[in-house]
């Protein structure tokens, strides 16, 4: 019984690193205009999070203003990848 149980918590901690997202795969962030940050990642794709620090969704393909004024088209929506940065000193371990 208590092989199973290692071996439960040990696949659990396996899968858990396999899809936590960490600072080194962010490429960049921009701030927008209305308070937004972008974050893109190593991958190219995007995230968005809001002015109050929440992951929002931002459809792909939209476009959006930086504070600079340069114009950038949203690449996909990686709405969980930015709720995994936000919240990555919250999780266990």
């Amino acid at each position: 019984m208590l092989k199973k149980l290692l071996m439960v918590v040990a696949l659990s901690a396996v899968t858990a690193s396999a899809i936590a997202v960490d600072r080194a795969q962010v490429k960049a962030t921009i701030d927008l205009k209305d308070g937004s940050t972008v974050y893109i990642f190593k991958d190219g794709k995007m995230g968005m999070e809001d002015k109050f620090g929440r992951a929002t969704y931002m459809e792909s393909g939209h476009v959006m203003e930086t504070k600079d004024g340069k114009k950038i088209i949203m690449n996909g929506n990686e709405i969980w990848r930015v709720e995994e940065l936000l919240h990555e000193n919250h999780r266990p371990g």
